[in-house]
């Protein structure tokens, strides 16, 4: 039988973040469940990599002590599986906005989005989208966005080392991407749809992969209490 966890001292957990959750939303509801499994008011929880809300898939929690392990555990690789509709754009870069450019797409071949994906693999310069966390005078860019204010971000070199065509069916392409930290997916669909000469957006983004740590071995939000029965020590009355 598998040593239980021990969560008050530090453990880590894998979680498959469900659409439209924000990390913040995850670690509470896990946060919440586990105190009140072990009857506790305080339990340390915090996450190696955000996601945004439109996104699903691999987040790493860590509590207790392991919470020092997350800068570690964040530069780790990541992979994901990206839907990316050519031929428009919208503001935030996926589905958050509604699209505000269109392009034309009957110019593009298979073998050109293979080119230009090819084009991408290697160490990038690569400027975040306007709504992200990145900090502009000390500021989020996505106040700044939602404010309207004008301001520009400065490229960021990040490397990716795997660039795959899972599907092409014009206007829409399936990718897999395997990156370094702080890659955005969305920027890259934008970058991606500039360079067929188009315009791009995701539609969908699932991680797969964040350095060991795969989907697979993720547990969901609707099983936290059985994980957490399973696989966590109970507090004795004495502690």
């Amino acid at each position: 039988m598998p040593e239980l966890l021990d969560l008050v001292a530090g453990a880590t957990i894998a979680l498959d973040k469900p659409l439209t959750w924000s990390s913040f939303s995850l670690v509470n509801k896990f946060r919440c469940e586990a105190c009140r499994y072990l009857g506790i008011k305080k339990l340390k929880v915090g996450h190696a990599g955000t996601l945004d809300p439109l996104a699903t898939g691999v987040m790493i929690l860590c509590t207790g002590k392991h919470t020092k392990r997350i800068d570690e555990l964040q530069a780790g690789r990541k992979e994901y599986i990206a839907d990316i509709r050519l031929g428009q754009t919208t503001p935030t870069f996926d589905l958050e906005t509604e699209p505000d450019a269109y392009f034309p797409t009957e110019h593009i071949t298979r073998e050109a989005v293979e080119e230009v994906l090819k084009s991408f693999i290697g160490t990038i310069e690569q400027v975040p989208p306007a709504f992200s966390a990145v900090k502009v005078d000390g500021r989020r860019a996505y106040d700044l966005a939602r404010k309207g204010r004008d301001f520009e971000l400065k490229a960021k070199t990040l490397v990716i080392d795997e660039l795959e065509l899972l599907d092409y069916d014009l206007p829409h392409l399936r990718i897999r991407v395997v990156c370094s930290k702080g890659t955005y997916i969305r920027a890259l669909a934008r970058d991606i749809g500039t360079a067929l000469g188009s315009g791009g957006h995701l539609t969908a983004l699932q991680r797969t992969r964040v350095g060991d740590f795969t989907l697979d071995q993720c547990f969901r939000v609707e099983d936290i209490q059985a994980f957490l029965r399973e696989h966590v020590a109970p507090r004795s009355d004495e502690e």
